[in-house]
């Protein structure tokens, strides 16, 4: 009878455990692999990641790829959502209330362009024969703190897109010869435009959001892709669509590659006795200095791993150069106040003339 009753409650149990795994549904911070905690930079890099990784067309062999992608995008189409993702925090899934859903596809081409993405890094072959929009290059000036950290900026586009229109239209013209015979033995060649009637449409503008990733360590000038983005063409493929990379000049920071520069002003005092002190840094963390002798002006500090992080490895980063200014006393001193100088310093006079420029 007690075995019975324990058989009974461990398959209780397990139907407990089934029925609460339908209703929590998928796990979605699972399907992104992020923790509960993520914040919405960590989940959009996440999506744009994997999306690259389990886009169907990157994965033709694998029959459950399309699955996979519809189950990342869900995901981020949750998570993304700061009112979505309370609700499935809540109630997981099943407690999310229905209502409109983005097709992944446009989730997608948020990150990438209408396109989809250059797989194996080769740029969409361009059929000759099909006229092309012109691509457009959009300057997108970020910060010194953003090319630290990395950040996701949002740029609202309003593009042009055909829509179908009454009525027909003449299309694919092309210029070809005409021979015509004026009589025995005697031709004439013509040049003629000859074109095709296609359905007539109307370019209408649309807003849409596109997502643009600023990767750690990016550089000046560099350019984003999205593709099919540019200027449409109602006969072809509309161009692309480029944001090149634009870094703003910062009141503290100075960049060069990836190391970091800066001035620090000190007193004569703290030039001569040491002195200590924190640097914020771009992120908001504090760089400790310590000095416990001389510091001459024009002096530099290195601070190594204190840079921004490299662009091809961010595991590697740069270092912070810090070059000392030292304020000097604007009150003129006394004679009694320069007597004691001389007799604490005990520095005789030193008045070379050479050429620094050369360095002798």
């Amino acid at each position: 009878m007690a075995l019975e009753h324990i058989r009974l409650s461990v398959l209780s149990f397990v139907l407990l455990c089934l029925v609460a795994a339908v209703f929590a549904g998928r796990d979605f911070y699972k399907i992104l692999g992020v923790s509960r905690s993520a914040s919405i930079k960590d989940i959009k890099k996440a999506y744009r990641k994997l999306a690259l990784q389990l886009h169907p067309d990157r994965n033709p062999d694998d029959p459950e790829a399309q699955n996979k992608f519809q189950d990342l995008g869900a995901a981020y189409e949750v998570l993304s959502d700061e009112e979505k993702r309370k609700q499935y925090d809540a109630y997981g899934e099943e407690g999310l209330k229905e209502g409109h859903h983005s097709s992944h596809g446009d989730i997608f081409s948020s990150f990438f362009g209408d396109f989809g993405f250059m797989f194996g890094g080769n740029p969409r072959q361009q059929d000759r024969n099909i006229p092309r929009g012109n691509d457009i290059v959009i300057d997108l000036e970020v910060t010194l703190e953003e090319v630290y950290t990395g950040n996701f900026v949002e740029v609202v586009r309003n593009k042009p897109v055909a829509k179908l229109a009454p009525g027909k239209r003449k299309c694919n013209c092309r210029q070809e010869m005409r021979t015509t015979q004026l009589g025995p033995g005697r031709f004439q060649m013509t040049q003629e435009v000859v074109c095709d009637e296609c359905p007539n449409v109307k370019l209408v503008n649309e807003e849409r959001t596109l997502e643009v990733e600023i990767e750690q360590g990016v550089r000046d000038e560099m350019e984003y892709p999205f593709i099919g983005e540019g200027e449409p063409h109602i006969d072809g493929e509309p161009g692309d669509l480029r944001f090149r990379i634009k870094v703003m000049k910062h009141p503290i920071f100075e960049r060069r590659g990836d190391d970091l520069y800066t001035n620090v002003t000190i007193s004569l005092v703290e030039a001569l006795v040491g002195f200590e002190m924190d640097i914020a840094h771009l992120d908001g963390h504090k760089v400790h200095i310590v000095r416990d002798k001389i510091t001459k002006p024009g002096a530099k500090l290195w601070k190594k791993g204190e840079g921004l992080p490299n662009f091809d490895n961010n595991n590697i980063r740069g270092s912070l150069i810090i070059t000392f200014d030292v304020e000097f006393p604007k009150e003129h001193l006394t004679e009694e106040q320069r007597q004691g100088i001389r007799n604490l310093l005990k520095q005789t006079s030193i008045q070379k003339v050479y050429n620094g420029l050369q360095g002798y």
